[in-house]
């Protein structure tokens, strides 16, 4: 049996957006419930009993719990490389990230050709502040899959991180390449090329997340500080409109149509916006000084 299931596409899938892991429910884990019904008496020291087991408690948010049955698995089968990727998987979940990397190192070194697990070390090594560290393995990562989009994403927001802008954008273009799709990768890849002050190239990639994902707030908010920056202040007005269309709670979007307002003379449109950002908790005092001046 393929004992990474779900898992490992939970960490591919969301991993990537660097948004908070969660295990998406499928066929894999109903079918794992359904053996569970089998008398437990018949598989009470298998691994594969506790693999099935430590699944449906992931699923379930029970992390600690999947912990105690991946290590068992460990227990039964010490050179079950799977057991460990997947015990430093639910590890990350729980923000143990020094913990996750112990066992996908012990997986990797039981299977060095083993793409996915360099992929959870990377990321854990990032959350850990340790970008070089995280690049190299999604190096790793890579090179072992060169089709592994995610893993260029993720090394791509490292070299951010390092401000290495030029390497970014080259990054997200291969992550792109492969999947023409991702929305994310487009509206990252904009931001590299703002860093480096190509706002036009920043608009363009912007615009084709936006066309990707018409829901994507960032995007249109992103796109609309690069129209800012080319002066075109009632198209990025036009764009922080959107964005608070879709997030109505997207305090940076109101704040930053204020300043484009008062720009072009809408005073009292500005206002409107800057009562509405304090409305919703933002404490700067020279904020609010403006508005008691000028409201």
């Amino acid at each position: 049996m393929n004992k990474r299931h779900a898992f490992i596409g939970a960490l591919v899938s969301f991993l990537s957006l660097g948004q908070p892991l969660v295990i998406g429910t499928g066929s894999v884990f109903t079918s794992a419930a359904l053996m569970l019904s089998v008398t437990e008496k018949i598989h009470a020291e298998t691994s594969d009993f506790y693999l099935i087991r430590a699944y449906v408690k992931a699923e379930r948010g029970d992390y600690f719990g999947a912990i105690t049955d991946f290590t068992k698995v460990i227990e039964i089968n010490p050179n079950d490389a799977d057991a460990y990727y997947n015990r430093g998987l639910a590890k990350s979940y729980l923000n143990d990230h020094e913990g996750a990397i112990t066992d996908y190192t012990k997986a990797i070194k039981i299977n060095p050709n083993d793409a996915v697990a360099y992929y959870g070390r990377g990321f854990s090594k990032g959350k850990l502040k340790d970008y070089r560290g995280a690049i190299a393995d999604y190096t790793k990562a890579i090179k072992i899959n060169p089709k592994f989009a995610e893993a260029y994403f993720n090394r791509g927001n490292e070299k951010g991180r390092l401000k290495d802008y030029r390497g970014k954008i080259a990054d997200y273009t291969k992550a792109i390449k492969i999947n023409p799709k991702d929305a994310e990768a487009y509206n990252n890849r904009g931001n590299a090329k703002s860093n480096l002050k190509d706002h036009e190239g920043a608009i363009s990639d912007f615009t084709k997340a936006i066309n990707i994902n018409p829901k994507f707030a960032e995007a249109y908010f992103n796109r609309g500080n690069e129209k800012s920056n080319l002066n075109d202040y009632e198209a990025a007005i036009a764009d922080y409109t959107k964005a608070i269309k879709i997030n109505p709670k997207f305090a940076e979007a109101y704040m930053n149509r204020t300043v484009r307002k008062v720009e072009i003379g809408d005073l009292q449109g500005a206002c409107v916006d800057a009562r509405k950002v304090v409305s919703m908790g933002h404490r700067d005092s020279e904020f609010k000084q403006w508005i008691r001046e000028n409201c």
